[in-house]
């Protein structure tokens, strides 16, 4: 199983033009369920050693989800059966082979609202540096402004190169881990100015090619150095709402959306191939929204 696993995820980035991301993450999930197959004794090829594929049944990868859905969140699940699902498909139109995931169900998504900071949140998480000019404070509010002036995936943050950033006509070009799509996002003056002075504060020379946030080595930033970044700063600003980088996008989201934004603008500075995807960030404002009826319709 894991050779066809591994045929499989390097035909879905070479063929289908998948995401990095993607990728690993199907293999990721596949390899998964191999290891829980084997814990459980599934059949065996004739080497003994490993998961026979063709032996699979819909029962085992019921069983799978079943065990899942004691620990881990619906998204999770839908997430790993999506995986299953396309190895599957892929063995059924390259080999004719039968698919044993056809008929299964993803359990339904979890409506759950997104964690959004309030505007003056907002404010004291970026201010939580005050006048610090060190060379981390003047980094981190970087990130943080810059995280919440043009909505990027915490990806698209760490993928940022200076050649990206066009300060003259305040604009960042983003090339996103979903689809290896770029596009291109306003990004507000303040946030310029703290990129700014951060590149003026950066412990190695900074080139036209050369990553935007760089730890104090110089090395490019990981993701989860960014989430450890934010949860410090979320600390030190005293904020009661537990925001992480995504949620910062969700505020950026939001609070354009509080003041008029339409929802195909947000969409297409998000990056979001479908408007529905947009759309849940609606449910936040509601509150809003019935304050602005009350305050005008003259029979509210």
């Amino acid at each position: 199983m894991r050779t066809e696993i591994e045929r499989f995820a390097a035909g879905l980035q070479r063929v289908s033009g998948a995401a990095k991301n993607t990728v690993q993450s199907y293999r990721r999930d596949l390899m998964s369920f191999r290891g829980f197959l084997l814990e459980r004794g599934a059949p065996l090829d004739a080497s003994g050693r490993e998961v026979e594929v063709a032996a699979i049944s819909a029962d085992h990868i019921r069983l799978h989800l079943a065990v899942l859905m004691k620990t881990a969140r619906r998204a999770t699940i839908q997430r790993r059966l999506s995986a299953i699902r396309a190895f599957f498909r892929h063995r059924e139109v390259t080999e004719g082979l039968p698919n044993p995931a056809s008929a299964l169900r993803s359990p339904k998504s979890e409506r759950r609202l997104p964690a959004v900071l309030n505007e003056e949140e907002a404010r004291q998480l970026i201010e939580s540096a005050g006048d610090d000019n060190g060379t981390a404070a003047l980094r981190d509010r970087a990130i943080v402004e810059a995280l919440y002036s043009a909505g990027l995936r915490v990806s698209e943050l760490v993928g940022l190169d200076w050649r990206d950033i066009d300060d003259e006509v305040g604009m960042v070009r983003v090339r996103s881990g979903k689809g290896d799509k770029d596009r291109i996002v306003p990004i507000g003056e303040p946030a310029l100015e703290a990129l700014t002075r951060w590149r003026r504060a950066m412990p190695v020379a900074w080139e036209t090619d050369g990553p935007v946030f760089v730890n104090l080595r110089g090395g490019r930033l990981t993701t989860r150095s960014v989430e450890k970044i934010i949860a410090r700063r979320v600390l030190k600003a005293g904020v009661r709402t537990e925001v992480t980088p995504h949620g910062l996008r969700h505020s950026f989201a939001t609070h354009l959306l509080n003041h008029g934004a339409d929802l195909r603008s947000i969409q297409e500075m998000l990056g979001h191939a479908s408007l529905a995807t947009t759309q849940r960030y609606t449910h936040v404002s509601v509150k809003r929204l019935q304050e602005v009826y009350n305050r005008s319709h003259p029979r509210a």
